[in-house]
């Protein structure tokens, strides 16, 4: 658990093997928690990695209105303050920082917006750049005028779960899932959206290495826009498209091939 600098508890879960080379810090996706990749941090954790997880605020153990942050530079200041919490605890130890869908989104926005230069990398997976879905307009009017007059409004982004992937075990575990949700607020959804636009025009160059990983399946976010955006990034950046594989790349059938890959990808950065 960590205090956010505005006096919020975020549950912090740790997988931390008796000996590793460098450390992951880990932001879920939309509607889940970190809990979800407990399999996936025990491949990083027998690969010689500890792995650190946040809920953001609003999801899964955290405190907060579900779904729910008051602006976009609030999760900025979160993820912030997970790094410098595992920094001070974990001296001289690589840190990179994971996130998936949502998590990519934010991941992405906090290494151009806030410049780390305390990172050793980043990993995005299948971040949301732009939706793989026409968004409805009715959804995205209501966020945009509901922010300033009620910013708590939420209401659900219609999920198809189907879509996540193409596990069924993995799908049946999503639904039975009592800290997964499906519901956005105004404030929320119209800070997504604006971030999602701010990647989407892009064009520069990070602090820090960067992994985009894809499925060229993904009905949730769009492929397409994580490659053009790999495009435009003048450095270290490398892209990796998952032939066949859905949105949750790391709970797809071939999880092991993205796992191995991406630990690769790690160990040369280290």
């Amino acid at each position: 658990m960590i205090t956010a600098s505005d006096g919020l508890k975020l549950y912090t879960k740790e997988w931390i093997p008796p000996q590793y080379k460098g450390i992951i810090c880990l932001i879920h996706g939309y509607g889940e928690h970190v809990n979800r990749y407990n399999h996936m941090a025990d491949y990083f954790n027998k690969n010689g990695f500890a792995v650190v997880g946040m809920d953001t605020r609003g999801y899964g153990q955290s405190e907060g209105i579900r779904g729910h942050v008051a602006n976009f530079d609030v999760f900025m200041t979160d993820i912030e303050s997970l790094i410098n919490d595992v920094k001070s605890k974990y001296k001289n130890s690589p840190v990179f920082l994971y996130g998936h869908s949502m998590g990519g989104n934010l991941v992405l926005n906090y290494v151009i917006r806030r410049k780390p230069t305390n990172l050793a990398g980043v990993i995005a997976s299948a971040p949301l750049i732009q939706t793989a879905f026409q968004p409805g307009k009715i959804l995205i009017f209501l966020a945009k005028t509901m922010r300033s007059i009620y910013p708590t409004f939420a209401q659900p982004t219609k999920l198809n779960q189907e879509d996540l992937s193409k596990d069924p075990s993995v799908i049946a575990a999503y639904r039975a899932d009592p800290l997964v949700f499906d519901s956005m607020s105004a404030a929320a959804g119209a800070s997504i959206l604006e971030a999602n636009a701010f990647l989407d025009a892009y064009e520069g160059s990070l602090s820090v290495p960067v992994l985009i990983m894809h499925g060229d399946e993904d009905k949730v976010t769009s492929q397409p826009a994580s490659e053009a955006f790999e495009k435009r990034l003048k450095s270290d950046a490398t892209y990796k498209k998952w032939a066949g594989m859905y949105h949750e790349i790391h709970n797809e059938p071939e999880k092991q091939r993205v796992f191995d890959y991406t630990l690769g990808w790690l160990d040369s950065k280290i």
